[in-house]
């Protein structure tokens, strides 16, 4: 069980790196028609876009990136608690 736990571990930690670039790339115009953005396009928005019918724009800026990395930080500290068991 603790291998699962460490794997599942290791997939949150770069996925969490994979949600970063994605938001980096917003910065730069036609950064998601790049071979590199499409390709972490293609693995974030299916699990950015049922975050998106929450409307989390203020201010002009978008924070469901980062509603998602704290769910998956909180996450990432239940599956640690369970390994410390």
């Amino acid at each position: 069980m603790e291998f699962v736990i460490i794997i599942a571990l290791r997939f949150i930690q770069v996925y969490s790196y994979i949600l970063l670039i994605y938001a980096v790339l917003s910065w730069f115009p036609g950064a998601y028609e790049t071979r590199l953005g499409q390709l972490i396009s293609s693995l974030v928005e299916p699990v950015v876009k049922p975050f998106r019918r929450f409307r989390l724009v203020f201010a002009g800026l978008d924070f469901t990136i980062f509603v998602l990395m704290g769910i998956l930080n909180w996450l990432s500290g239940f599956l640690l608690n369970l390994l410390n068991r």
